[in-house]
């Protein structure tokens, strides 16, 4: 394995940081919708309305704990340049690695969160494609 340098972890600060953006734009749009979908059910009581709330609430938890292990990525890339910096080689590259780790965790969650999205957007799909039939 080459030596480890403080150029290595610190290529992974912008992609993490785009990551963390993605993130939050899709936390602060589930939760947006809650809180329409909220409001609709105090008006109308529609059991269907708690189904996708239920759906988002799922969706906003594996959000949540993907930017938990974004962000400790982030924190253990930060650690190890700092322990570059003071010479911990060994203990750097292990850390490295397990920030590695947290970062592929996250990813693996993201994508189960897409599964998810996807279908919950195909029920509504057949549900359009099922009224237009009618007509």
């Amino acid at each position: 394995m080459e030596q480890l340098t403080l150029t290595t972890p610190a290529l992974l600060f912008s992609a993490i940081s785009l990551i963390m953006l993605a993130y939050t734009n899709r936390f602060l749009a589930y939760a947006s919708v809650i809180r329409n979908l909220h409001d609709i059910y105090l008006e109308k009581k529609d059991t269907s309305l708690l189904r996708q709330i239920k759906n988002l609430k799922l969706r906003l938890n594996l959000t949540r704990w993907m930017q938990i292990f974004g962000i400790s990525s982030l924190l253990f890339c930060v650690l190890t340049m700092f322990l570059i910096y003071i010479n911990f080689l060994v203990v750097a590259a292990y850390i490295f690695g397990f920030a590695l780790v947290l970062l592929i965790i996250s990813l693996a969650l993201l994508i189960k969160e897409i599964q998810i999205s996807a279908k919950a957007l195909k029920h509504h799909i057949a549900d359009i494609e099922e009224h237009l039939e009618k007509k």
